[in-house]
């Protein structure tokens, strides 16, 4: 058993509250703008989920792709062959939407949760 202070539990939780949203925080960054997963990678990293890598990202464009919820057109290249583009579709700004909605009631009942927890700690 891990003890709650240990420093790979925090690892490991951070990895499945990625694993949960990944797929969401995807399809938001394609709904603010098309790219191609090269650049999708980069604007995760820079969203501050660290190594987030392409073995990660690209089978989750191709499952969305197979869901209808983006659409890929290749697009030549300055430099290189050409790359792969995905945008949102309508049925993908529809399911974003609906995730918006889950996450906001979601992160709400965990913010209550956890701010009561903290109030209560403190008068303790």
């Amino acid at each position: 058993m891990i003890a709650a202070d240990d420093p790979a539990s925090d690892g490991d939780r951070q990895t499945q509250l990625l694993r949960g949203a990944l797929d969401m925080c995807l399809l938001a960054l394609v709904a603010n703008a098309p790219a191609h997963g090269y650049e999708l990678v980069r604007r995760m990293e820079r969203a501050g989920f660290g190594a987030v890598g392409y073995g990660t990202i690209y089978p989750l464009l191709t499952r969305m792709r197979r869901l209808g919820l983006v659409a890929d057109e290749q697009q030549a290249s300055a430099a290189g062959p050409p790359r792969r583009v995905y945008a949102l579709t309508d049925a993908g700004r529809a399911r974003l939407a609906g995730w918006r909605q889950q996450w906001n009631r979601f992160s709400g009942t965990v913010d209550a949760i956890l701010t009561d927890s903290d109030e209560r700690s403190s008068r303790s």
